[in-house]
């Protein structure tokens, strides 16, 4: 019988106080599942996964020597960068596409795909990052890895990476001012879209615990060969140990969330 794993954890130093996080790394279906009733091709474009994340994933882990955490499933199947009670956790329609194998579904097999995928892949998370503090001896810093299109509904997007995130800047200033140092790129600061999102996995294991993190998006046309992701492996290794080595970003510090009052622990 073939195993589907819902993630793969890549091992490095936990001392380093580091953990990289791709959250849309793959656009595998668990044996099954089919595609959903899709055709192949959907499985090549961003709505099944974020072009050439897991590849810049692997190589900056290995790079930096840093453990890292990879969903192994399309998030056509769960997204899980989405809290369990979002009404997107598993799409019906996604840019433009219909997904028949979502719709209709019912709360047992809703219920399945939470229980196998989606929740595991947190679990593994909440794991390494308790594993790197443990090893560390401070708080560690959290760096997730997303990828865009080039152009959304026919309107382009300029920005060739993009740095989102909700109200702790700790990360997220020194970030941004690293990426634009050369002066050859256009970084985006909340944009395309905003990074504050309730329930998402920086909500649930940074913000709401008060780590030190932010999340990168680079326009995935860059990174979408082998050229490209290793161009960036070496821009953004450098940028991430100057970013580890600062002891203000290994501070446990619980910033109030723009998406409201955080759940109490009852909740």
């Amino acid at each position: 019988m073939q195993v589907f794993s819902s993630h793969e954890v890549i091992p490095g130093l936990y001392d380093k106080g580091m953990v990289l996080l791709a959250d849309h790394a793959m656009n595998r279906l668990p044996p099954g599942y089919g595609s959903l009733g899709l055709d192949d091709s959907a499985f090549r474009r961003h709505i099944a996964y974020d072009i050439g994340v897991e590849a810049l994933t692997r190589q900056l882990a290995a790079r930096l020597e840093v453990p890292a955490v990879l969903s192994c499933f399309s998030r056509l199947l769960i997204d899980p960068n989405r809290g369990e009670d979002d009404p997107t956790l598993i799409m019906r329609i996604s840019d433009g596409a219909i997904i028949p194998g979502n719709h209709p579904i019912t709360p047992e097999e809703w219920q399945h795909r939470l229980d196998t995928y989606h929740r595991p892949y947190h679990h593994a998370v909440a794991d390494q990052i308790a594993d790197v503090s443990e090893a560390s001896g401070k708080a560690p810093l959290v760096l997730s890895l997303h990828s865009y299109t080039p152009a959304w509904k026919g309107v382009a997007r300029p920005w060739h990476a993009a740095v989102l995130w909700d109200a702790d800047a700790r990360a997220v200033e020194p970030l941004l001012d690293l990426l634009r140092q050369p002066g050859d790129l256009l970084i985006g600061d909340n944009e395309p879209y905003d990074g504050a999102l309730k329930n998402d996995t920086m909500y649930r294991h940074c913000m709401m615990t008060g780590l030190p993190h932010a999340l990168l998006e680079v326009r995935q046309d860059l990174i979408g060969d082998a050229d490209g992701v290793a161009a960036w492996v070496d821009r953004l290794a450098h940028i991430f140990e100057q970013l580890n080595a600062d002891p203000a970003l290994h501070e446990v510090r619980r910033f109030p969330s723009r998406t409201g009052a955080y759940p109490s622990p009852a909740d």
